[in-house]
């Protein structure tokens, strides 16, 4: 089942890793195909590099298991309540290092750079909970109403989009934004953008700043 779909989250799963945007097992993928009304997520506690398409969980909208002998991700309940109560069709959640230093710090990243509009005005912290369970679930969509990613405290960064290179350039350029705004603050005291530039950015975002899905 979802054979296309298992094999985009293990090209993406890679990515993850080559691209240092997480380490060893750190992190979850998942596809939604909402015609058959299923999710693709990726297998707990395997390193990317080793998953293979039998590897991959595929769940229906409550959480029952429909095909695959592994465990879903310990976060497959954060990935399915995003995909009842959003338009999204991927997720993914990463550990990436420096949205991780400001999860630690539960400081949200605010609008210092106008890339941040690829997931919204800022990125804000969802309160802490013990991953894998339904309070980090609620937590997590609760802090990212109406954007696109949301930092978890203490822990790592999520995102959502209608397929996985949208989210995947979503975890890329807030990481990037992230790592600016903490070597900004070493120096000295990042400049805000003002609301109405933000405004503009997402206004412009939503043709300019979108990546097409190349695939069928």
């Amino acid at each position: 089942m979802l054979e296309k779909e298992k094999l985009q989250l293990i090209e993406y799963g890679n990515k993850l890793f080559d691209t240092h945007l997480t380490k060893g097992t750190g992190g979850n993928l998942s596809v939604c195909d909402r015609n058959l009304g299923l999710v693709a997520i990726t297998p707990s506690g395997i390193s990317f590099h080793e998953i293979q398409p039998e590897d991959i969980v595929v769940l229906d909208l409550d959480g029952k298991v429909v095909e695959g002998k592994r465990v879903p991700s310990s976060e497959w309940e954060m990935h399915l309540n995003l995909y009842r109560t959003r338009d999204f069709n991927a997720v993914i959640h990463a550990h990436t290092m420096w949205s991780t230093v400001l999860a630690c710090l539960r400081q949200e990243l605010p609008p210092t750079h106008y890339m941040i509009a690829v997931a919204g005005k800022t990125v804000r912290v969802a309160d802490y909970a013990t991953y894998g369970t339904h309070e980090l679930a609620m937590n997590a969509a609760k802090a990212m109403e109406g954007n696109r990613a949301v930092i978890l405290a203490n822990h790592g960064i999520l995102a959502g989009a209608q397929d996985l290179l949208n989210a995947f350039n979503i975890i890329d350029e807030i990481e990037y934004c992230a790592e600016i705004y903490c070597k900004a603050r070493a120096i000295g005291k990042p400049v805000v953008l003002p609301e109405s530039e933000m405004d503009l950015m997402l206004e412009k975002f939503k043709t300019y700043g979108q990546k097409k899905s190349v695939r069928k």
